[in-house]
């Protein structure tokens, strides 16, 4: 298991390993120093005792009287008589030795390590501590050269000379005294030092995991306090910038979310940023293609004009853009009944917005209004007309058979059944634009509500030879209206099973999704929907074929109860004929309306 250090151990064994290797170095050299000092006094000593005796040899010329034997009355007055004095001529023959009696035959002392130092150092002296190889005692021999012979001096090398050698060691008690109190300052000051940095750590581990800060970081009053509180300052005003950014960002994309338009935004190399949902309803009406992703939009060949655009200042252009006159394009479509503006607009950064709106609204609004009270009236007297002329006919006729009167009453009672269905219809519509903020939104799993209607509808779907696929995931879910939402789905398959025709398949997917809504299509591969009735097929009470449509019991608001609903649940549907036949109705329904 490693051994992990924290910054202020790091700091506090740097200071002490500095401190230490000074101390070590300025004891080593104190201790040198006081054993220096001591050998100095000993040899100082011993070099008194040398020149006294030279002075000796020199006023009573006992070399040239040859007497230098009389050295031992001198020993007498000496202030050390027990030292052992020796006086060795230029060729190392002794001349005297007051510790050997007969030293007249003592051997050459001139390779003696004290004679050789004495001998060529520039002060004439030398000394070496040594057995001696005549008396085999251990000594302390200092040795002086005078002119023509050495004086050595020598001092048995004992305990007490040893101690009186060795260093002063109070000294080394006062250095572990500052040593102990300066371990203590530098505890204290590493302390304080590194306490700055490791709540700047802390600071920066709690930014690293995304954490927010649980206290207010206070610093000490120092130069690394000052800097740490303005790192916190200015995190703490980004922070705010951030979340203010943030929630003008949240606003656009609820805003573009809630447009009628189709906006999508796109970075320099073609990649989707943000689309809403009915940028992608209107990519799905304009192409050729079924299910069509936002990226795709570049691949449409009903785009041309926009491609060549973006090429030129996009693609191409490696010139700065004036963000004062950005690149804009602006066109209109026409595709399959529908009329659309498309615009785009390239920024600095060469990342660009699309734009779509569908103006066949505006153009068909007055319309719609003019035919809806006509429509309405139609419908009503049809059956009402209907119902009148077969009671009338009873009634005109009291003898009428009771065959053909049973047939009048069972005709006129299914035009009573229609027209209750046409009202129920339009009831159910009112209510839709009425109680849409009173109605009870609630978890809706989508899969299950389609599996039930699939199964009801096995009947029909059986006459009619046709299939059924369904591909969505079981973890689908919407929050909305759950009837509603169920008469979205029963429409659209009635729509398919009643007018695409036998032996159809009829495919329900989800095809795509993102944060905000999820996208399906009911689509089906029978005889489709004719092109001059595909922008007017979600109209009240419009029908493709009035005939087939009587026939079938239609009352020509399913598809209107279907735009309703999906327009309640803040979703978007288009319709359009697939490119291998067939109609394919598109509609996105919100992940959650909370």
């Amino acid at each position: 298991m490693s051994f992990k250090i924290n910054y202020k151990q790091k700091l506090f064994l740097y200071y002490f390993s500095v401190f230490f290797i000074v101390t070590a170095v300025f004891v080593l050299f104190q201790y040198e120093r006081e054993k220096q000092f001591r050998v100095d006094q000993l040899e100082s000593s011993l070099k008194g005792v040398t020149d006294l005796t030279n002075n000796f040899i020199v006023s009573n010329q006992l070399v040239s009287r040859n007497k230098i034997e009389l050295i031992d009355s001198l020993l007498q007055i000496l202030p050390t008589n027990h030292s052992r004095i020796t006086v060795v001529d230029n060729k190392g023959i002794v001349l005297f030795d007051n510790f050997v009696e007969d030293y007249g035959h003592m051997e050459n002392h001139l390779e003696r390590p004290e004679i050789q130092k004495a001998k060529y150092s520039s002060l004439g002296e030398g000394s070496n501590i040594r057995k001696s190889a005549t008396t085999g005692q251990a000594f302390y021999y200092y040795a002086h050269y005078y002119k023509g012979y050495f004086i050595r001096v020598a001092v048995v090398y004992d305990v007490q000379i040893k101690n009186f050698l060795k260093a002063e060691r109070l000294f080394l008690v006062f250095i572990l005294f500052v040593f102990v109190i300066t371990w203590f300052i530098l505890s204290y000051v590493t302390g304080k030092m590194s306490e700055s940095i490791i709540k700047l750590k802390d600071f920066a581990i709690h930014l690293r995991q995304n954490k927010t800060l649980e206290y207010d970081y206070q610093f000490p009053e120092n130069e690394l306090g000052v800097i740490g509180k303005q790192i916190v300052e200015m995190y703490k005003k980004l922070t705010e910038t951030k979340n203010a950014l943030s929630l003008e960002k949240e606003k656009l994309i609820k805003h573009l979310f809630v447009l009628n338009e189709g906006v999508g935004f796109f970075s320099s190399d073609k990649t989707a940023i943000l689309t809403n949902t009915h940028f992608v309803q209107y990519l799905n009406l304009i192409a050729d293609k079924s299910s069509i992703h936002p990226e795709h939009i570049f691949e449409m060949s009903e785009l041309k004009n926009l491609h060549k655009f973006i090429k030129k200042y996009v693609v191409k252009n490696e010139a700065a853009i004036n963000p004062y006159f950005l690149p804009q394009l602006e066109f209109t479509l026409k595709k399959g009944g529908y009329y659309f503006v498309i615009k785009c607009i390239v920024f600095q950064d060469k990342s660009f917005e699309i734009y779509i709106n569908d103006i066949t609204k505006l153009e068909k609004r007055k319309l719609l209004k003019q035919e809806m009270t006509s429509n309405i009236a139609h419908e009503l007297k049809t059956p009402v007309t209907s119902v009148s002329g077969y009671l009338e006919t009873i009634i005109n006729n009291k003898d009428i058979e009771e065959d053909k009167k049973d047939y009048f009453i069972e005709k006129a009672y299914k035009q009573v059944i229609r027209l209750t269905t046409l009202i129920e219809d339009i009831v159910v519509l009112n209510r839709i634009e009425e109680e849409v903020d009173s109605s009870d939104f609630e978890a809706v799993l989508i899969k299950k509500i389609v599996k039930e209607i699939v199964e009801d509808c096995e009947g029909r779907i059986d006459q009619h030879n046709a299939e059924v696929k369904v591909n969505i995931p079981d973890s689908v879910i919407v929050k909305g209206n759950s009837a509603l939402i169920a008469s979205v789905f029963q429409n659209l398959v009635d729509n398919a099973l009643n007018y695409a025709g036998d032996n159809v398949q009829i495919k329900i997917d989800m095809y795509h999704q993102d944060e905000v809504s999820y996208y399906f299509s009911v689509c089906d591969n029978g005889t489709g929907i004719p092109k001059e009735h595909l922008s007017r097929i979600f109209e009240r009470f419009y029908r493709v074929d009035l005939g087939r449509s009587r026939k079938m019991g239609g009352t020509g608001l399913g598809l209107a109860i279907v735009k309703h609903a999906i327009t309640m649940h803040k979703g978007e549907i288009s319709v359009k004929n697939g490119s291998g036949g067939g109609a394919e109705f598109y509609f996105s329904l919100p992940r959650n309306l909370g």
